[in-house]
């Protein structure tokens, strides 16, 4: 096999997903940080959707485990929602059986009801009313039980809130919120007092993953919440963000939800309207989950507090990384000309470099020609050789 951990004496593993916020940051710490040899295969090495394509990768990898974060775009048919987030799903968990090796499944808090406390053992019932991602998510995470009972599969699902973290590539989620702050496009508070919702550290689910793979037998056929302690009030965090940035908008006035899902329909019809022009343009896929802005949602973190797991960084929850998650998220925006520029925010730009190139190009090229500023990195010259 190739690959294989006896060949290179390192831990190999496979990750799918690792284009995304979750399953990249899982790339990347076990590579550079844990020095296993890892796979992140995209969806043209490896369709998790054709059994054929996975028994055909699978031939050739032997990994030492299976970590699962793919899911398929939050507003995608049934088709697809079933294909890759259920089918594609179990086709990985049924190749980790017959390897016997463990399965980490990445499954979400959209698998629960709303309230307070809830426990891993409880999820919604299965029904045709549930949206196409949380219906494929609790039936993938039925499936495995299943699977543990009647194939013997090692697996442990690990349920996570609303994650927050830098190097998401998407605008979706808790992203989506502070764009829509950035981009003054929330006028009003979509939420009422009180509501409040479990949080998720990306930056810390790799270490999580690590320590549940080398512990299976505490871990092993287990669902545990990974959130943080705290929970979090939507509306103070919107307006915590709203004062960092400096803006007026949104107003702390809350925003009806029976208007602020009459507001979405009429901008759902004005979109089909525009669609005939050749216009292409889609409402927030966030605003599938409108309700659940106006119902609180706090996952209990009990069992793994009692856990043996040890969080690497107890200090960091998402208050503290507000002004680090603004500053790069802001950056990036404005980088990709999705936002206005903040240039009143020196923590963007230091030296106003970027306020200089927009301004005044040849003041700067002479600046950086006569080493008045510079900018570039320095590299040191390797006189061993």
């Amino acid at each position: 096999m190739q690959g294989s951990s006896e060949e290179s004496g390192k831990r190999f593993g496979v990750v799918i997903g690792g284009s995304g916020l979750v399953g990249g940051g899982i790339d990347y710490f076990f590579k550079k940080k844990m020095g296993y040899d890892i796979l992140a295969p995209n969806s043209k090495k490896l369709s998790i959707r054709d059994p054929k394509d996975i028994e055909s990768y699978f031939k050739s990898y032997r990994p030492d485990f299976i970590v699962n974060s793919a899911i398929a775009s939050l507003d995608s048919d049934p088709k697809l929602s079933f294909e890759i987030n259920y089918l594609g799903s179990i086709n990985l968990a049924k190749v980790a059986a017959s390897l016997k090796i463990p399965y980490i499944f990445i499954s979400s808090a959209a698998v629960l009801p709303d309230g307070v406390n809830l426990r891993e053992e409880e999820h919604l019932p299965l029904s045709a009313s549930l949206g196409n991602y949380a219906k494929s998510k609790l039936m993938s995470e039925l499936t495995l039980q299943h699977l543990k009972e009647t194939e013997g599969l090692d697996y442990t699902i690990v349920r996570l809130g609303i994650v927050y973290g830098r190097h998401d590539h998407k605008i979706q989620g808790f992203h989506r919120m502070l764009f829509s702050v950035a981009d003054q496009s929330m006028p009003l508070l979509f939420t009422k007092k009180g509501i409040c919702h479990s949080y998720t550290n990306a930056r810390k689910i790799p270490y999580f993953v690590r320590h549940i793979i080398d512990n299976r037998q505490e871990f092993g056929g287990a669902t545990y919440h990974f959130i943080d302690p705290e929970p979090v009030a939507l509306d103070r965090l919107i307006l915590t963000i709203r004062e960092i940035l400096g803006l007026k908008r949104p107003r702390a006035i809350y925003m009806p939800l029976p208007v602020a899902r009459f507001g979405a329909r009429c901008i759902q019809h004005l979109l089909k309207l525009l669609v005939k022009f050749g216009i292409d343009a889609r409402l927030p896929r966030e605003l599938m989950f409108l309700s659940q802005f106006y119902q609180t949602q706090i996952l209990s973190s009990q069992k793994l507090q009692n856990s043996s797991f040890v969080d690497p960084f107890p200090e960091q929850t998402v208050y503290r990384q507000l002004p680090e998650l603004i500053e790069y998220y802001l950056t990036r925006w404005e980088q990709l000309n999705l936002i206005s520029p903040f240039y009143n925010k020196e923590f963007f730009d230091p030296q106003h470099l970027a306020e200089e190139f927009l301004h005044n190009p040849d003041n700067l090229l002479a600046d950086i020609h006569q080493k008045r500023i510079e900018p570039f990195c320095e590299f040191a010259n390797d006189d061993s050789k």
